[in-house]
């Protein structure tokens, strides 16, 4: 008993944090926005160091690998992996929702009350399709790529100077000592942060619970506990599938000892972004090589969003059920599935965000701009397990990418290699 709880003594408190603040949210209701100060405060001091700490894990990644063919092959495997499970997730959505239509009995009335309560929806401008595809992955000054909104963009930057820094041979080795100690310091201060981690997940989770419970009205809860239901059977299915394809029981068994901090943290938080330390730090402990680690999280965090896929299902679903559009047709099913792939790629790593996304449903769909509140509820009542999903979605994929770029015999090698080291 003492050496299990000495392995998950961290774990244990942060999630017990998690709880005792969901109990106190839900007790106080809309009054426990007073402890949302104290939540922001850890929110922050993760988003502070999440610009260097991704420049500094993703550059040092690529400078401190052999060579760029297995860089190359890292990011070869990731797209496969990303891609697959993506589509996995938008079939078993889909699936879902034709089995427990979220539409059924929904009220249309109760609905429109709910958006002209959330107010008017913010204006996204129009941009066509090669200057979204600019937007995406550049920006028009360097200094923006200090936003941790432009997470995409400042992992482009980091793989190009990364890359450049390795081309530059003799005259780039100083660069790549700094780098490589930029992410030691970066990680050391993941740590002294996360000892804050169980008042400030705790805090943050009881303000979130007290404010959400009002907005599952009526229709969104049939939508709520679709999700749910999906959630459990992916997190608890999927992902054991994948850990057995990654390492077979081995896998199985590392990746479920290690999956309890990730996934507190993405409940508790609500973004990817937060989660990137944790999930670096996780999937280290599993044994993911460090080159493989530090590219898969970081990109993850932005492209691979299998609850977002989910999310993305049921926005569709939602608005073809409501306004009486055919969704059983073979090419329709086809398009609920890449569309919601799509937006899967695009959701932005940020608590609350998805306006992309959303707004390329409606643009593909030809809906009218003003059901887009009603969509946005959706993103709400669904945050926290979507980015379950998203977040600890990362650490198994990192996984299965150190199989296909490792070998099979990967988990066991690094096993031999701990046990040597112990020995």
């Amino acid at each position: 008993m003492k050496s299990f709880f000495k392995s998950y003594k961290s774990s244990i408190i942060l999630l017990g944090s998690i709880v005792l603040g969901g109990i106190i949210g839900f007790l106080m209701g809309p009054k426990s926005i007073m402890f949302e100060p104290l939540g922001n405060l850890f929110l922050n001091l993760m988003f502070m160091m999440i610009v260097p700490l991704v420049f500094f894990s993703v550059t040092s990644a690529i400078t401190n690998m052999s060579g760029m063919k297995r860089f190359g092959k890292i990011i070869i495997n990731i797209v496969i992996v990303f891609t697959c499970t993506a589509l996995i997730a938008a079939a078993v959505g889909v699936i879902g929702a034709y089995i427990f239509n979220p539409t059924k009995g929904v009220d249309v009335e109760a609905i429109k009350s709910v958006i002209g309560k959330a107010g008017e929806a913010p204006k996204v401008e129009k941009v066509t399709a090669l200057q979204q595809l600019v937007n995406t992955f550049t920006v028009s000054d360097f200094i923006n790529l200090f936003s941790r909104k432009n997470m995409l963009q400042l992992i482009v930057f980091s793989v190009l100077f990364g890359i450049s820094t390795v081309l530059a041979g003799e005259k780039g080795k100083p660069v790549a000592k700094f780098l490589t100690s930029g992410s030691s310091v970066m990680i050391k201060m993941v740590n002294i942060i996360m000892y804050y981690a169980p008042i400030g997940l705790g805090c943050y989770f009881a303000s979130v619970v007290g404010q959400l419970g009002s907005q599952i009205l009526q229709g969104y809860l049939r939508v709520f506990v679709l999700y749910i239901i999906l959630s459990v059977i992916y997190y608890l299915g999927f992902f054991t599938i994948y850990a057995f394809l990654s390492g077979g029981n081995i896998g199985i068994k590392t990746f479920w000892k290690n999956a309890i901090a990730p996934s507190v943290t993405a409940l508790a938080t609500c973004s990817s972004a937060a989660c990137i330390p944790v999930n670096l730090e996780t999937t280290k402990r599993m044994g993911v090589p460090e080159d493989i680690a530090e590219t898969v999280v970081p990109l993850g965090a932005n492209t691979h969003k299998d609850g977002s896929v989910f999310g993305g299902v049921m926005k569709v679903v939602f608005l073809f059920g409501i306004f009486g559009k055919d969704m059983h047709s073979f090419s329709a099913i086809l398009g609920i599935i890449g569309v919601s792939f799509l937006v899967g790629a695009v959701m932005g790593a940020i608590p609350g965000g998805g306006m992309i996304g959303e707004m390329l449903i409606i643009s593909v769909y030809g809906f009218s701009p003003e059901v887009l509140p009603i969509i946005a509820v959706i993103s709400t009542i669904i945050d926290a397990p979507a980015t379950l999903l998203n977040s600890t979605g990362n650490t198994v994929c990192a996984m299965m990418v150190s199989r296909l770029v490792e070998g099979k015999s990967w988990i066991a090698n690094k096993l031999d290699s701990e046990s040597d080291v112990t020995a």
